[in-house]
């Protein structure tokens, strides 16, 4: 019998996925080292190599030492502003899209379709379309280059993603299980908190994986409805990029960069196969 380990369509696809990875992990290596490479060690050799010396330094000046628009506390305060931006607008999305995505799939009402076609319809309009109404929006509020503001958008924006997962996740639930609720004189936000939430928690892990990563690497909103101390991580490492870009500072950039990927990555460590059994859950149901 022939031994399918050594198969040649196994080992054809084994190469294949090994290359796709090295590919798709190549600029994250070459960032890593950098991040520990002194400038002198980039500048003599080039952006591709292995640190001679741990210039663990860099890591310190890109978290508090480094110079950011003016203001030379590194980019920890803009981690923060990305932390209360990004934490609450992921619970107040995932939360609203629970139920958007309870209301039309599991009671039916006069326009249900229609008020579910038209929250997934943001699923397919593009960022730089939104711009413009968020500015008046900010505007006639008065919460332009705030991050309240930030947060507005990003929950409001949010709900799109959110009413859909929560809405595919929901409708396999059976309809027998809310008329029994209802006979026993159960109402709407009773038979959710009750029932329904229970029963969430595959979906609920994968929205606030999706929404937290999407809104903590958003940048566009970022730079463009903040400015200086109130600017998210995103924002701020372009203005470092630009603070340095007569006299580069690759280290100290790279290094910049890995920490403002920290929370992603840590988030897709712990929780990354609880991503995937959500999505599978919801799938299969």
């Amino acid at each position: 019998m022939r031994d399918r380990a050594f198969a040649p369509s196994r080992i054809f696809i084994y190469l294949l996925v090994s290359s796709i990875a090295a590919a798709y992990l190549a600029p994250l290596v070459v960032v890593v080292l950098n991040s520990l490479r002194t400038n002198e060690e980039i500048a003599q050799a080039s952006m591709i190599g292995w640190p001679k010396h741990w210039a663990w330094s860099n890591y310190i000046a890109a978290w508090s030492g480094f110079c950011v628009a003016e203001t030379c506390a590194g980019i920890r305060p803009y981690m923060l502003n990305s932390a209360l931006v990004t934490i609450p607008a992921t619970i107040f999305s995932t939360m609203l899209g629970a139920i958007a995505g309870y209301a039309v799939s599991l009671w039916r009402f006069r326009g249900d379709s229609w008020i579910y076609g038209i929250v997934t319809l943001g699923l397919f309009l593009p960022q730089q379309m939104r711009l413009l109404p968020w500015t008046v929006v900010l505007r006639d509020t008065g919460l332009i280059n705030t991050l309240t503001g930030l947060v507005l958008i990003h929950t409001i924006q949010g709900l799109s993603f959110t009413t859909l997962f929560c809405r595919n996740y929901y409708i396999a639930i059976p309809h027998e299980l809310i008329r029994a609720a209802r006979i026993d004189g159960a109402g709407f936000f009773r038979i959710f908190w009750r029932i329904i939430l229970p029963l969430s928690s595959p979906i609920l892990i994968v929205t606030v994986i999706w929404q937290f990563t999407h809104i903590w690497n958003e940048f566009l909103y970022g730079v463009t409805f903040t400015t200086g101390q109130q600017q998210p991580v995103t924002a701020a490492l372009i203005a470092l990029s630009a603070a340095i870009a007569d006299i580069p500072q690759h280290g100290v950039q790279s290094a910049a960069v890995i920490i403002a990927a920290l929370p992603t990555l840590l988030i897709y460590l712990f929780g990354g196969r609880y991503f995937v059994r959500g999505l599978t859950a919801g799938a299969i149901k």
